[in-house]
């Protein structure tokens, strides 16, 4: 009788004062996409303030001309048309696709490998795997400094091919070396850092399908190239487009070590757009590189998605 008064007394009460009862509070857990909309809010308005809105801003201006004495007018593609036919342009584009067709596959392919020769059991592993990922602490301004002493006439590189007899190399100042010096500089950056989600994606195979595998008499190349590479294909996914976004947004290293040199040999796309911008002060034909960027990088994704499309 007491618990009964009770719970009469309370309803009695809210009633009187209008305060609202358990069920009034139901309606918000039945909108589970406002609850997941206000924890995504902050996220969506950097993306759009961040991203979304300064793309949109150049899109827009690379569709002016600025000029001293003509102020400002609209000129529509008349700066795509101009860069198609400027000769440095041409020649951004050219070394930006083969900067990126080779250092793609040789940093994905030697994360992968490392990744594979680090998840196995033995002895000084983990001490090899440190030293790997030892090179992401670096800046990459620290880093581009470092090699730059390497790559000396007197430094470390040349000292090295000494050993074998090998003579002195320009590197940097090579228009036929230039090119694969910086990409050593950002494969000894970059390896590292995609060979961590590669060794996660590999410890999440079962062990069971190696001891299956081995049971079966299968070698290590016929496991690691029917289970492993299979199975990691989503994490290789990711590290590919990943890291062809990276290189694509390559700045420091050119600027700091060659500045586009020699003879336009590293002059890749976004150190040409630095230039275009703030060498030349041509922003708005700068702003159309940018989208140029922008498309070529989302053509290459996309061909890549595609070759790496696999059903769940």
């Amino acid at each position: 009788m007491t618990i009964q008064s009770t719970r009469a007394g309370a309803r009695d009460t809210r009633a009187r004062t209008g305060s609202p009862g358990p069920r009034a509070r139901r309606p918000l857990r039945q909108h589970p996409a406002l609850i997941a909309l206000a924890f995504l809010a902050p996220a969506l308005v950097a993306l759009i303030v961040l991203r979304l809105a300064p793309a949109a801003v150049a899109l827009w201006d690379s569709l002016f001309r600025t000029s001293l004495l003509g102020g400002t007018q609209f000129v529509g593609a008349g700066n795509y048309l101009d860069l198609a036919t400027n000769p440095d342009f041409q020649n951004a584009v050219g070394v930006t696709l083969l900067f990126t067709i080779l250092i793609n596959p040789l940093q994905v392919a030697t994360a992968f490998l490392l990744a594979v020769l680090y998840t196995r059991r033995a002895a000084g592993s983990k001490l090899w795997r440190s030293l790997v990922i030892l090179p992401i602490a670096v800046p990459p301004a620290v880093s581009a400094v470092i090699w730059s002493v390497i790559y000396r006439p007197d430094g470390l590189a040349n000292a090295f091919l000494d050993l074998f007899g090998i003579p002195a190399q320009p590197f940097l100042t090579s228009p036929q070396q230039s090119l694969a010096s910086i990409m050593v500089l950002l494969s000894w950056i970059g390896v590292g850092y995609w060979m961590m989600f590669l060794i996660a994606g590999i410890n999440d195979i079962p062990g069971s399908y190696y001891e299956a595998a081995s049971l079966d008499g299968a070698s290590g190349w016929r496991q690691l190239w029917t289970i492993t590479f299979p199975l990691v294909r989503r994490p290789l996914a990711f590290v590919l487009v990943a890291d062809t976004v990276s290189n694509l947004l390559v700045f420091a290293p050119v600027q700091i070590l060659t500045k586009g040199g020699p003879e336009g040999s590293t002059n890749l796309l976004m150190y040409d757009i630095f230039t275009r911008a703030y060498t030349l002060g041509d922003l708005n034909t700068a702003q159309a590189e940018v989208v140029i960027l922008v498309l070529i990088t989302i053509a290459i994704v996309a061909v890549q998605f595609r070759l790496l499309k696999s059903e769940d």
